[in-house]
């Protein structure tokens, strides 16, 4: 069984020339980094231009030197990345569009198993529904929720990320989570 090198090795070989290593770090954690920028700005074509922004700023960071945050890359470069998706956004003064070129849902970042058409638009229907009932929730919980969900992050990675305590994130999991359920009673939403 082959031992995974650890992100502080590889970021120690990257700074001392090892080209390679740096393709073995961005391999390592491009889904969650990709996902929480993706679900931040819901554009594709954007959040391929801010993964990429973010690993420039990454390896600016190592080549100057000040890189610091030893054994908490993935949190490090998370912030970095959901910074960028922000400040996108605070530069844009714009609401996140919700499709693709080709007018798919974006959203979804994994495949789509073989289905037939109506089943494939009722999951479109159920997934936009789902998007518009977390747009509603106010932004830390909905922040905790896509992190979660979506990033695929620990709440300890969480609470790192948004600079609070553990059982402030679960808080505010457990607080999105039952604002969704108001909402879809309240409204009577279907999500069948």
């Amino acid at each position: 069984m082959k031992e995974q090198i650890t992100d502080k090795a590889l970021i120690k070989q990257y700074i001392q020339g090892n080209e390679a290593c740096l393709e073995m770090l961005i391999n390592k954690h491009k889904n969650k980094v990709f996902t929480t920028i993706l679900m931040i700005v819901n554009d594709r074509y954007i959040a391929e231009d801010l993964f990429q922004e973010t690993f420039i700023k990454v390896i600016k960071t190592f080549k100057s030197g000040k890189y610091n945050e030893e054994g908490k890359f993935l949190p490090w470069v998370v912030r970095i990345a959901r910074n960028l998706a922000i400040d996108h956004f605070r530069k844009a003064k714009r609401m996140p569009k919700v499709t693709s070129q080709d007018g798919e849902d974006i959203f979804r970042t994994f495949e789509i198993s073989e289905r037939n058409r109506e089943q494939e638009y009722i999951r479109d229907q159920r997934d936009e529904t789902i998007r518009e009932i977390i747009n509603m929730l106010p932004d830390e919980q909905k922040q905790v929720l896509v992190l979660r969900h979506y990033g695929d992050l620990s709440f300890k990675e969480i609470a790192a990320l948004t600079d609070v305590s553990i059982n402030t994130a679960l808080g505010r999991m457990r607080y999105a989570l039952n604002n969704m359920r108001k909402i879809i009673s309240e409204k009577s939403i279907s999500l069948q």
